[in-house]
């Protein structure tokens, strides 16, 4: 991210899907009653942007880039020079903007003094150029993938993927936005102007030592790390100046444990119009929202309805997160949201039989999917390409009373059939490459892969993916 303030964090915890109402707190904290408590921002600075990355070449239905994983220093405190990693800047990385349809070709740089992945989170990728554990890029090396984007319309991200490395690299600031845009979204009447009335809202918590450095050794928690400071979009302390009308936010939970159920100080409601892999069938009115790691939430907040100079985005501890000072008149916007997507679970595929179990279950190194850990070598579950399968996601509630694991499967977008047994709520009706579940929970999702290769699935805490919480899917 060239350019910013950079100074996004990557380090925390809570946990429940974004937006699985009904979540008690109480088990949120199982085993994390040393969880560290958030600051509130101070709303010192005023929030930038990550930048959009220029193409190498571009023509009307091809475009390439250069992705660069390398290290350096960040001014995120005045005057002080931190140690971070960054993609194409020292500290997280740029949006990347594809079109459906596109061919893409992106070059990617290892210029880190360590070997590093470059993990495409919720893109749809030959599982060859997916960035998994297997696909190591040595310091100094390089590699070239290509792709055709057949999703639509979306907010993804990239990061790192190497095994038992991936925690500490995501905390020291490797993360980066991947958006990909379509026909159908350019004719919704939404807010689209990038920077001006659609933010990146990127939540990462860090932990820094009284120098100001992240030292990930210092504050690694096997049970997910955690910070007691909120960075967006690499700004510490951040507050965002704005015109009264309606903002698109595209919430990314980047950190490494910590779930976020925000809302707004004066209880105002909103309305979430995306997930994880696109839009909602219809956009949802509510006053809050959760995101687990690695979870997107696309919301439509109308601030011209605020009265007062400003209005603050708050945790369910009722901290600050983001002061949104608002400059003005109240103008009425005649932005109106019509149904977004058309996506529907069909009968048949409702009621196919579950042909994938996974249990989640463990707390710190003891974590496990289906008893075992992850092995490189061994593959745990095959399925046909673009063949619908239904798998039953648990999270085996123990006798330590477990905690939540938020789900990932790589190279796929899936839907969620049910939650326990009923339909899940209709902020779960789009697509999703990650599903946070509390202990006890069982999922039905409907997962179907388009494109070949292996793909691995894990629990995105990122220090349980680190100790083996991890498997590995063949499609062929």
């Amino acid at each position: 991210m060239n350019g910013m303030n950079h100074s996004m964090n990557m380090d925390g915890m809570n946990q429940s899907s974004m937006n699985m109402s009904g979540m008690d707190h109480s088990s949120m904290n199982m085993g994390h009653q040393s969880m560290t408590a958030l600051k509130s921002s101070l709303g010192k600075n005023e929030l930038t942007f990550p930048h959009l990355l220029k193409p190498d070449q571009k023509n009307n239905n091809s475009i390439s880039y250069t992705i660069r994983a390398q290290q350096g220093t960040s001014e995120i405190f005045n005057g002080i020079k931190t140690k971070t990693y960054g993609y194409n800047g020292n500290f997280l990385g740029p949006v990347i903007r594809v079109e459906k349809g596109m061919n893409v070709t992106i070059h990617l740089v290892n210029d880190l003094k360590e070997d590093t992945t470059f993990h495409w989170h919720g893109l749809e990728i030959p599982g060859n150029e997916d960035g998994g554990p297997h696909k190591v890029l040595k310091p100094g090396e390089t590699e070239t993938i290509h792709f055709t984007v057949k999703q639509d319309a979306a907010t993804l991200w990239f990061h790192p993927h190497p095994m038992h490395e991936t925690g500490k690299q995501v905390f020291m600031g490797l993360a980066g936005l991947l958006y990909i845009d379509d026909k159908e979204s350019e004719k919704l009447n939404i807010p689209k102007s990038y920077g001006q009335d659609d933010f990146p809202i990127i939540l990462q918590d860090k932990t820094f030592t009284k120098d100001k450095q992240l030292d990930y050794d210092k504050v690694l928690n096997e049970d997910g790390t955690t910070g007691d400071t909120l960075l967006i979009n690499g700004v510490v302390d951040p507050k965002l100046t704005v015109e009264r009308q309606k903002v698109r936010l595209r919430i990314l939970n980047g950190s490494n444990m910590r779930t976020y159920k925000l809302h707004f100080d004066n209880d105002m409601e909103f309305q979430q119009i995306a997930s994880d892999g696109g839009f909602l069938n219809e956009p949802t009115k509510t006053k809050e929202i959760e995101v687990a790691p690695a979870e997107r939430a696309e919301v439509i907040v109308d601030l011209a309805k605020v009265t007062g100079k400003e209005v603050s985005l708050v945790n369910e501890e009722n901290k600050t997160i983001l002061p949104i000072h608002l400059k003005g008149t109240s103008e009425k916007s005649n932005k109106m949201i019509t149904p977004l997507n058309h996506l529907r679970i069909s009968d048949e595929v409702k009621n196919k039989k579950v042909t994938k179990t996974i249990k989640l279950a463990g707390m710190g190194k003891n974590v496990t999917i289906n008893n075992k850990k992850f092995d490189p070598n061994r593959i745990d579950f095959t399925q046909k390409q673009n063949e619908t399968e239904v798998w039953e996601i648990e999270n085996v509630n123990d006798a330590m009373g477990g905690m939540n694991h938020p789900f990932h499967i790589h190279g796929t977008q899936f839907q969620v059939i049910s939650i326990d047994g009923k339909e899940p709520p209709a902020n779960l009706s789009g697509l999703k490459d990650t599903i946070s579940l509390k202990p006890g929970q069982k999922a039905k999702i409907a997962v179907k892969f388009t494109q070949k290769g292996i793909y691995m699935f894990h629990c995105h805490i990122l220090e349980h993916e680190d100790n083996g919480m991890m498997g590995q899917i063949k499609v062929e």
